[in-house]
């Protein structure tokens, strides 16, 4: 027995251990501006990736949805390996090819042996800058992406998170969906798309991650073997500036009796990504929980606005956010309820922000502390978050931030910290508010604005 505890406590490593044998980002700028960037393990397996400065955020309202069209087409094949040729030589190396469009990036990333890395920035270097973009498949593309859209207008939660921002940037870049509209996707071209690689495809836009178990040399190698021909050129006046957006206390409703359940989102403006304030909303997050049925737990719940959910039946699910961009953010919470629970949800929820304004404890804040610890670390497990992390951080932060430098800036947060920074974005603002379903119950935007701070006798 006491031979079996000793060799536990041998093989776990506890937490500022794990913090500190984290393997340092090492990151080299070529000579064209791309960033190559890499955490090196002895792991068999690799992930390598871009991450570009690009999405519906850099889009117009005719072009919008060029970009996810582009996330389409960009697996379809190459110039060089055209039809099912490339689809044929991801498969022989046995690697995970995938990407998404934001509103702000795009990325695309494989998975593959660690032996194959040099292949594998090769395979992505053609994706993005020999896109084929036969006729064909733009148009047999273009009848998938209209049946997904109609699809997405299933999913609720997205479609109210799109809502949400309509109304929070209306008028603005960051109103767009990432997807597009139908009318769009009807008439986007091979001109439209070819522009849209042409102007942001570009190598100072581009951050080249990759991590496990390669060589950061190797990597910066490849990288200058296939990322350093003509169409990465870069002009500095070729791509237009990022577009301002500014944020707007409104709301957008779509009431649907039929429907057996109502989505609410709620924001206020938050901070951009660079913002140190984004670690103290973080920890706040926190502390309001999320909660979901399907969850189990009873009213003893650390979070109180879930204890609240589960003794009063006020919904069936809730969760906060904190959406960040360059120079903006959306701070808030969603919730699903039952038509007749919308009001008593909403109040408790907004009474949950102005404890947070107004008297959060030590001990909770505690608690969210050792919450967003966990998740840190949860980062570690597996390459491909980790790839997307590094890659994710250079767009963002213009550095990657280590987990060190994370857990100091948790550590320093306490309850005024918490106080002060939520009364700063969310006491006596203009929230934005989208709800979809049957919300006749949902109170007047008046109203729900006047319990955004507290009459103090």
């Amino acid at each position: 027995a006491a031979l079996l505890i000793s060799t536990r406590k041998r093989g776990a490593a506890t937490y500022a251990q794990t913090l500190q044998n984290i393997p340092e980002t090492q990151v080299t700028t070529l000579d064209n501006g791309l960033r190559v960037a890499s955490v090196e393990s002895n792991q068999p397996t690799c992930t390598v990736g871009l991450w570009i400065e690009a999405g519906s955020r850099y889009e117009d309202a005719k072009t919008n949805g060029a970009g996810f069209f582009m996330e389409h087409m960009a697996f379809k094949g190459t110039k060089k390996r055209p039809g099912s040729a490339f689809e044929k030589e991801v498969e022989s190396l046995g690697a995970h090819l995938n990407g998404y469009t934001s509103r702000e990036q795009t990325a695309f990333y494989m998975k593959a042996l660690s032996k194959d890395m040099p292949k594998a920035v090769e395979l992505l270097s053609d994706l993005v800058q020999n896109c084929a973009l036969e006729d064909s498949q733009i148009e047999k593309e273009r009848g998938i992406i209209l049946q997904e859209l109609k699809e997405m207008d299933s999913n609720l939660a997205d479609v109210t998170f799109d809502y949400l921002h309509a109304t929070a940037y209306q008028g603005t870049a960051l109103a767009h969906t990432v997807e597009g509209t139908t009318e769009n996707i009807k008439k986007l071209t091979r001109a439209d798309l070819a522009s849209y690689i042409d102007t942001h495809f570009k190598a100072p836009r581009m951050v080249l991650a990759a991590a496990g178990g390669i060589s950061h040399r190797e990597l910066v190698d490849a990288a200058k073997q296939h990322f350093t021909g003509a169409p990465f050129a870069y002009k500095g006046d070729s791509v237009p500036a990022l577009p301002r957006c500014r944020f707007t206390g409104s709301e957008i409703r779509a009431r649907d009796d039929g429907l057996p359940l109502a989505h609410i989102a709620v924001a206020v403006e938050g901070p951009g990504w660079a913002d140190p304030d984004n670690v103290v909303l973080n920890v706040a997050n926190a502390i309001i929980g999320r909660y979901d049925r399907t969850f189990g737990g009873g009213k003893n719940q650390s979070s109180r606005l879930a204890a609240l959910a589960v003794e009063h039946n006020l919904c069936h699910s809730f969760e906060p956010f904190n959406t960040s961009y360059s120079d903006t953010g959306l701070f808030g919470f969603h919730f699903v309820s039952d038509p007749l629970s919308i009001d008593d949800m909403m109040f408790c929820a907004q009474r949950e922000w102005m404890r947070l304004c107004t008297s959060a404890t030590e001990s909770e804040v505690t608690r969210a502390k050792n919450y967003l610890r966990n998740a840190m670390v949860a980062q570690l497990d597996g390459t491909t978050r980790l790839c997307e992390n590094i890659g994710s951080h250079l767009l963002h932060y213009g550095r990657y931030i280590p987990l060190e430098e994370w857990e100091a800036r948790i550590s320093a947060v306490d309850a005024r910290m918490v106080r002060d920074v939520c009364s700063k974005y969310i006491y006596d603002k203009c929230p934005a508010i989208a709800a979809v379903g049957p919300i006749e119950q949902l109170l007047d935007y008046n109203r729900l604005r006047s319990a955004m701070y507290w009459v103090r006798l």
